[in-house]
């Protein structure tokens, strides 16, 4: 009988534990605990693969619309919002929750087309509406498109929105120009944009934004060159003969002491010393690149080498190639969703 007590009473405790075990993962999940992720967008396999940076396990694909190209997550890290691109014809946003790694809805940017390049600041989505010609903004909460200004440029395609929303910065590829989108609010609160061209060499894709935002480097994939531009001024400041032609993407270390350089036709890794302006290093990573994230800690960058069918892991203490992911063939788009409670 004793024996048997015994039993009961350990069974009654492992159901105890297993009951407040329980009771604790609901609680995380009704407040918004979790971890930090790691997004990555496959073109051809139409997924977004979300993805534990702590261990670079798959944690679930997502599907997506037919031709997904850039990512970005909210301020809470609960939800992402995805372009469906379509060469400049099509005009959606998938809007992935996190949370549950489920598809919630679609946004429809009609009339704009050919969403790209996407960003989120103060609590809005802006994105590029290459289609169009355009820059566009959604709002979440009411599920609309708000606001809309032309560049009247060919291939609007990459994005950059200052943290206070008044400066927007695109890239237009076919055109050879960066706009300079500036709003002066009127008294009443209007919203009052002004637009300033700026020449850059035809085929410029991928920039950046120093960290003290006053410049602006792109590189074009025509002709290899990277120019900088002086933003205070709206002028263009140098230009680097640089000759890495195919190159698609340029992002800053968070540091603000390199700029990371893809191309689609270069099987390395780029690196330039932004304060010297020279090129510093060159990494093997595959046979071209595209997307690049820098992780928010600086120690290490995401390159999704898209003709590989991988996303590298690069240490940017050592600069080496770490590890490879495999989230789907052709990746590109990255982002990163920082965990949060909100």
């Amino acid at each position: 009988m004793k024996k048997i007590n015994r039993i009961t009473r350990g069974i009654k405790l492992i159901a105890f534990h297993m009951f407040f075990a329980t009771l604790s993962l609901c609680c995380n999940a009704q407040t918004g605990n979790y971890k930090n992720l790691l997004l990555a967008l496959s073109k051809t396999e139409h997924t977004l693969a979300i993805i534990d940076p702590a261990t670079l396990k798959i944690l679930s694909k997502v599907p997506v619309g037919e031709d997904p190209h850039e990512v970005i997550a909210s301020a809470d890290g609960k939800t992402a919002y995805v372009t469906i691109y379509g060469g400049g014809s099509l005009h959606t946003i998938n809007i992935i929750d996190l949370v549950t790694q489920k598809k919630k809805l679609d946004a429809d940017t009609r009339p704009l087309y050919g969403p790209h390049d996407i960003v989120y600041v103060n609590n809005k989505i802006w994105f590029t509406a290459e289609g169009s010609k355009a820059v566009g903004r959604y709002d979440p909460v009411a599920n609309k498109i708000e606001w809309s200004m032309g560049t009247g440029q060919d291939r609007t395609h990459m994005l950059h929105v200052t943290s206070n929303a008044n400066n927007i910065y695109t890239i237009n590829i076919n055109s050879g120009t960066v706009s300079i989108l500036s709003n002066s609010p009127t008294q009443n609160g209007r919203e009052n944009w002004t637009q300033t061209l700026v020449p850059v060499a035809r085929g410029s894709e991928g920039f950046d934004v120093t960290l003290d935002g006053k410049s602006l480097w792109t590189v074009s994939g025509q002709d290899g060159s990277i120019s900088i531009i002086d933003l205070a001024g709206k002028k263009s400041d140098t230009t680097i003969d640089a000759r890495l032609v195919g190159a698609n993407r340029l992002n800053f270390t968070r540091d603000g002491k390199y700029a990371l350089i893809a191309s689609l036709r270069i099987g390395q890794l780029i690196v330039y010393d932004v304060a010297a302006q020279k090129e510093w290093k060159r990494i093997d990573i595959g046979s071209g690149a595209a997307g690049i994230l820098v992780q928010p800690d600086n120690k290490r960058a995401f390159v999704a080498c898209t003709p590989d069918n991988y996303v590298v892991v690069i240490d940017l203490d050592t600069w080496e190639v770490k590890g490879k992911l495999d989230v789907g063939r052709n990746p590109d788009g990255l982002a990163w969703a920082e965990a949060g409670t909100k």
